[in-house]
């Protein structure tokens, strides 16, 4: 195959795993339906793999096929930025962008205000992968990851984009209840509802000008998502250490609120994950400058 050749037969195959059948894709390439088929048959001989298991029941990868997928998807978006870049506009942004965030994160910070990234760009799909968990970039074809904490993989390429304090959170009536405590020591006394994904646990350590303090939480309830973290702080369960980002909207209302105010923890960092070795697409910067905007209100 020719070059020019091997470029449309990948740029077919993409189209035909978007949209899952060789006619959707003709459709969008303007050509015929033979021709996607003749497009796959050539690319596979060429590579000399399978790629595409066809049945009555419709079209589904090999192994092979979603890798080279991946990659191949990449080919495609990269070139289309070159054009872009080439013809000197960003307002044309096209295609989809793969994000994976958590899912309380999303919820509070990204989805609300989704609306006017799409205004903005409204040629552009946004898929949010939404896990508590850190998900393969390469592996999941994730364009870009929001991840917090310290982050210090060799195989990703990481921007800090925002930092929140942490802060000693309950609700209003917990505190009346229990009391609200005034040196980091009454903690001792408390019962806290634990994040266990949070990097120390349940250790922490209070600063206050010069004068440092490590205390270790104690609780009978210990949680692993943020979501059930906030409703157990509703609850009344107990009082927690999070970062402002799992509270905002309800520390502004008065929901919850804080105590220990004169005293610091180490702060929380937001950043933005790309995979090492690939160029972030000009739609995965896009969005994570539209996450800082939402951040900064």
């Amino acid at each position: 195959m020719k070059a020019l050749d091997r470029l449309q037969a990948i740029e077919t195959f993409v189209r035909v795993m978007d949209t899952g059948s060789f006619s959707a894709a003709a459709r969008i390439q303007n050509i015929g339906q033979p021709a996607v088929s003749k497009a796959i048959a050539q690319l596979e001989d060429w590579l000399g793999v399978r790629l595409l298991l066809r049945s009555t029941r419709g079209l589904a990868p090999t192994e092979a096929g979603m890798s080279f997928y991946e990659r191949a998807r990449r080919t495609i978006e990269e070139a289309d930025e070159a054009v872009l870049a080439a013809r000197g506009t960003a307002a044309g942004l096209s295609g989809r962008v793969r994000v994976s965030a958590a899912v309380c994160f999303a919820r509070l910070h990204i989805v609300p205000k989704l609306p006017a990234f799409l205004e903005t760009h409204p040629n552009v799909e946004v898929e949010l992968l939404l896990e508590d968990r850190n998900v393969d970039l390469v592996a999941e074809g994730v364009d870009v990851a929001l991840r917090m904490g310290p982050l210090t993989d060799p195989n990703m390429t990481i921007r800090k984009i925002a930092e929140r304090r942490r802060l000693v959170i309950a609700t209003p009536e917990y505190f009346e209840r229990n009391g609200k405590p005034e040196t980091p020591g009454e903690l001792i006394g408390h019962q806290a509802v634990i994040y266990t994904r949070d990097n120390g646990g349940e250790d922490f350590t209070f600063t206050r000008n010069t004068e440092q303090t490590s205390i270790g939480l104690s609780g009978r309830v210990r949680i692993s998502a943020t979501e059930g973290l906030r409703a157990a702080v509703f609850a009344g369960v107990g009082l927690t250490v999070a970062s402002e980002f799992a509270f905002s909207p309800e520390l502004k209302t008065g929901e919850v609120i804080t105590a220990l105010d004169d005293w610091t923890l180490p702060p929380i960092s937001l950043s933005a994950v790309y995979p090492t070795g690939r160029m972030a697409s000009t739609k995965a910067r896009a969005f994570v400058s539209f996450v800082e905007e939402c951040l900064k209100n």
